[in-house]
This record gives C-alpha cells, structure tokens and sequence, in this order.
C-alpha cells in the first residue's frame, strides 16, 4: 500500500451545470414526498444554453408541477443573467406515470421478518468510506475543497463579491505520508464573473484569496506554506460561465457526493430517486457503517462495500477493507457489521426515517444533499453521520 503520495479532490458550488440538475431533481422529489411520503419518483434533469429538460417518472396520485420547481431552483440559484435565467428558460418534459401497485411496504409497521421479506429491485454495489484525517472522519482533500466552493458561494450570496456568477469550483491537492495528511501542495479555484461588473484578473484574484481561500484555512491544522501553489482562474476570467457555457447531467458529479474520488463509490447517481432505491440509501448505510468503525478506533481509514442482487433483501456481499490500519482482522470487523447493522432495504429506510424527512425538515430535505456532498456534512443532522454505534464493536 502506497503511503507517500498526493491526492488531488474538487468540489463544485450550487451554480455548477452538473450540480444545478441535482438540485432540480431532489427538489422534485422533495415535492412528491412532501405530498406524500410513500410516493415512487425518479427525476433526472439535463441544462443547456436557456434550456432545462426533465424526465420524470412517478406513481400516479401525486401531482407536483416540475416546472415551476425547476424555475424556483434556477432563481434560488442565482442565475438572472439573460444567458440563463428561471423566468425565460425553456423547459422541456417527459413525464410518465409509473404502473399503479399496492403499496409496497409500511417499513414503520412491520416486523423484522416482515423486513426480511422486503427485496431490492436493483443490483448495485456501493461503498462507504471514513477516515480519521477530519473531524467528520473524511478524506482531507474534498473536505478543504468543500468549505472553499461553500465559501466561494457565500461570498456571491453576501454581495462580499457581487460581481460573483453561480458557477464556481474549487480543488485541494493534499501531500501525504505515512498516509497522513503532511502539507497543502496546491488549492485551485476557479470563478465566473457575470457580465454586469467585472474586475480584471488581478483584482479577482486578490479578492478570492482575501475574502475565500485565506478566512478557510485560517483555523485549519494544516496551513498552506511558502510552497503551496495557488491557482485562481489560471486561464483568465469567466465570464457568466454555467449551461450558456457547459451543459449538465443528474449524477454526473458522484465524486463530489462521496469522497472526492479518495476511496471508491458506485457509479449510480444518488440524486434524484425516492428512498427505495438501495444505490441511493445503501450508500448512506455503507458511509454509515464505515464512519462507526473508525469512530470506534478499530481501524484509521474503512471503506465498506454492500452488493445488492435482484429478489433478496440482504447484501450478498458485505466487504471491508482498511488499507493495513485495523486493529483486528478486516474478516471481524465483517462479522460485527453483519451482526449489528442493518443493510435491508427495509431496515435502512425505517432507521433513517428516509421518507419523512423532506417534511421534518423545513425547506424540503434531499435537495439540501444535492450540493457539497452527500456525506461527511455537519450543517444537515445526516442520520447516517451518527456515531452512535461504536458501541457496539
């Protein structure tokens, strides 16, 4: 196992193409789960230049207009550039009923083995990972590359910077050794500017680090030095930036949901799905898992593995790896997350109360996932950010 290297992670703001259609598509099935909680809904949204496309499909009963939750995101945004903007973009549906079934299953009614019998419908093998690098136990590179994209985005919010466009991204490149965070290497944003107000190069670039990149690092462990290389628009400005530039798919950034491609995860979009599909919620379970693992002290880094097959309600496979750092043998370490967690369909959704939460929480719930990540957060109160398993190991 490799233990000196650097890692490079991104993290984009809520203005990114990629991450605009994130929101849009949990918004929607924040609707339909606001109206009522058991409602079936996949939604995933594609942006070009003044054009919003929605395919959408969902159970009949449940009536939400997408297209007005699309405009409202696109305002929330920021966007009101002519370029793009909620009020003139043209958006385009597919909307399509999905089959009228009984209701699947009550997972707050039922019993374990009425869980049991609770299957998947889809195969997938997803991945959750924690490490003791931060606080929150995630990898250090997209944890620095987060708070930069959050604060890029503030400082547009807050007029600190008003000539800020939504679209921005941020990068940290970590040195590592022994596997440990040693040295910041490089830290990259890049800005668009809309077209109203617009400094020149050198006066972004003062500001960014003045009011982004310096108030970030100011109370971090490890601090950019002499040789730390920053990039800030490296290729000039950007101008407005966004789909007028760049178009965007749901799913496309499941780096920036996870790990910042530090340690694996599926290749299933988490964004825009209800709570019964196991690649979204067996994702949080598996991060869930792996964060009581190394809270636990068993091991310094966790990367847990769920494989989910067609008909049957428990993975068939459950898999660790700790890259050399556990303190008891991976294969036990197995052996207790099989015993005392709960990877079922069923049992993931009533532990976490998936279903509920868009009404419990004021201003919907999975939308506020759709940017910054949806893992390792400590603005939301995640469920499967709880460490109260440790425990039990």
């Amino acid at each position: 196992m490799k233990k000196d290297f650097m890692f490079t992670s991104e993290s984009v703001t809520e203005g990114h193409p990629d991450k605009l259609c994130d929101q849009i598509s949990d918004a929607i099935v924040d609707r339909f789960l606001l109206q009522d909680p058991y409602a079936r809904v996949i939604t995933e949204c594609a942006v070009s230049t003044a054009v919003v496309f929605i395919a959408a499909r969902f159970e009949p009963g449940v009536s939400v207009d997408v297209t007005n939750v699309a405009r409202q995101v696109i305002d929330q945004v920021g966007y009101d550039q002519p370029d793009f903007n909620g009020k003139t973009c043209s958006i385009l549906t597919s909307l399509r009923e999905l089959p009228r079934e009984e209701r699947d299953f009550d997972e707050k009614n039922l019993s374990d083995a009425e869980i049991e019998q609770i299957p998947v419908k889809n195969i997938v093998n997803v991945f959750g990972f924690a490490c003791n690098q931060t606080s929150n136990l995630m990898p250090m590179p997209i944890w620095l590359a987060h708070k930069l994209a959050r604060r890029l985005n503030t400082v547009k919010f807050q007029k600190v910077l008003p000539y800020l466009a939504p679209d921005g991204k941020t990068q940290v490149g970590i040195e590592y050794k022994n596997r440990k965070p040693h040295r910041i290497h490089s830290i990259g944003v890049i800005a668009s500017q809309n077209r109203r107000s617009t400094p020149n190069l050198k006066q972004l670039q003062d500001d960014i680090r003045a009011t982004v990149i310096d108030p970030v690092f100011q109370n971090e462990e490890i601090q950019p030095d002499e040789k730390t290389r920053i990039f800030i628009n490296p290729d000039g400005p950007v101008i407005v930036g966004g789909p007028s530039v760049h178009s965007g798919v749901t799913g496309r950034k499941n780096d920036v949901d996870t790990y910042g491609e530090y340690a694996k995860h599926s290749g299933s979009a988490l964004s825009g799905k209800d709570p019964i599909r196991i690649d979204r919620v067996g994702a949080y379970a598996a991060r869930y898992a792996a964060k009581n693992v190394v809270a636990a002290n068993l091991a310094d880094e966790c990367e847990v593995q769920l494989s989910y097959s067609i008909g049957l309600s428990r993975p068939v496979s459950v898999q660790v790896e700790t890259f050399g750092t556990g303190k008891i043998p991976d294969e036990e370490i197995t052996a207790l997350l099989e015993k005392h967690f709960d990877f079922r369909l069923a049992g993931i959704i009533k532990q976490f109360n998936l279903r509920f939460l868009p009404s419990l929480r004021k201003g919907g719930f999975y939308r506020k996932l759709a940017a910054y990540g949806q893992v390792g957060r400590t603005d939301i109160d995640l469920p499967w950010e709880a460490t109260d398993k440790v425990g039990v190991f």
